[in-house]
């Protein structure tokens, strides 16, 4: 949650993502803290560090945008109705699931009470269907290896 928080104050959203304002602030950052534009090392190198943070914050917010998973909600819903939990970490409040499908979903704001019930869980599927894939803001962090 406290990167969303930081990621949506970056950009100026209050409320939902609108793709299209996004990346019209989007653009107007990278202008603004583009390193070509400084000569002085000091000011580039803060330039630089600045406009990664801004690209890496614009991917972060496209991904948990209502139109990206609007977009892609039928490959979610296959995942986690016809795919078993294969592996899971928490770590303050996030929680990333690998599903034997080879995806990965980050599931922000799991405390760590509900993490422990999820892997305490009879079915591990059930549970996070009922309390977790479908009520946490998510989004897609890694996605299933093509193997030939």
């Amino acid at each position: 949650m406290k990167r969303i928080k930081q990621y949506k104050k970056l950009f100026n959203v209050e409320g939902a993502i609108d793709l299209k304002e996004l990346k019209k602030t989007y653009r107007g950052l990278v202008k603004e803290w583009h390193p070509d534009k400084f000569q002085d090392e000091d000011k580039k190198a803060e330039a630089d560090i600045k406009s990664t943070e801004i690209i890496d914050g614009y991917h972060f917010l496209v991904s948990i945008a209502p139109e990206t998973k609007e977009a892609n909600l039928e490959a979610y819903k296959k995942t986690i109705t016809e795919f078993q939990v294969a592996d899971w970490h928490h770590k303050s409040m996030l929680l990333e699931v690998t599903f034997t499908d080879g995806n990965t979903y980050e599931y922000f704001g799991v405390n760590k009470i509900l993490f422990g019930k999820f892997i305490n869980a009879r079915s591990m599927n059930n549970f996070g269907k009922r309390n977790i894939f479908n009520s946490f803001t998510y989004r897609k962090s890694m996605k299933a290896s093509v193997s030939a």
